[in-house]
């Protein structure tokens, strides 16, 4: 039997090299399975096994047992738990830690806030106020609190902030978020609480700008509390319909309406 002149490591890293440079790849960056690239290359899976393993000693690729293999460095065990975090938090969770440490933030953003961060605050009031559209308007908001939160002055606190909002602006509350938004009525009240809370940090008034944004906060936890009570109420009441229709298709003496 003739042996492939192809079938060897180097060859078969050059071709993954290539492959990979093309950047045809999934969403994910998955890569395809081993035997998939071997009969692909023609080349032998032991071939193919090598060349990923100096990929991935050069951190262009990670593996993950279960998984698969990926294109880029491998994630650390942060990224991954807040992921996880992402999917098993709900959305009251996440208010009960904002009301427990943004007002804080705020009171040392008070204290240390530079003239510049204040002057940057009020423009993301501003673009918060003066936005039309949802989306962006909840993207002025998170860029406001945000700099509120840099502004303390804390890197662990913001590194807090920063896993709390991760969570927060997943795909997964969106419903929530859109639900909230229908439901609220408190634009100008939000806004007016945002100028206040700004306020109170340019006068360094640590007591005022946590109680202003305890406030806000308090104002936005009882809104998603409508809005998911609201949300529950629409569900049932569709549920109740799809069953009353079951019940009219199955019974013929139903009177039309």
């Amino acid at each position: 039997m003739t042996a492939n002149p192809n079938d060897n490591s180097n060859y078969a890293l050059a071709k993954l090299r290539a492959y990979i440079r093309t950047k045809h790849l999934a969403k994910d960056g998955r890569l395809p399975t081993e035997r998939a690239f071997a009969e692909t290359f023609n080349v032998g899976r032991r071939s193919i096994r090598r060349a990923l393993e100096v990929l991935e000693a050069e951190g262009l690729i990670w593996r993950r047992q279960g998984a698969g293999t990926f294109v880029g460095e491998k994630p650390d065990d942060w990224s991954t738990q807040v992921t996880e975090m992402v999917a098993s938090t709900d959305i009251m969770e996440i208010m009960e830690v904002r009301l427990r440490i943004e007002p804080q933030l705020a009171q040392l953003a008070a204290m240390r806030a530079k003239p510049a961060e204040v002057e940057r605050m009020r423009a993301l009031v501003k673009k918060t106020g003066e936005s039309t559209d949802a989306d962006a308007k909840e993207l002025w908001d998170g860029s406001l609190h945000r700099q509120i939160a840099q502004s303390a002055g804390n890197k662990l606190f913001l590194s807090i902030f920063d896993v709390v909002n991760r969570i927060r602006q997943d795909d997964a509350w969106q419903s929530i978020r859109e639900l909230a938004r229908r439901s609220g009525t408190n634009g100008k009240a939000s806004f007016e609480q945002h100028v206040a809370i700004v306020d109170a940090i340019a006068d360094r008034d640590p007591a005022r700008a946590g109680e202003a944004m305890r406030q806000h906060l308090l104002m936005h936890q009882e809104r998603l509390i409508r809005a998911t009570s609201l949300g529950f109420q629409e569900e049932k009441a569709a549920g109740d319909g799809a069953v009353k229709s079951m019940d009219e298709a199955d019974n013929p003496l139903t009177p039309a309406s």
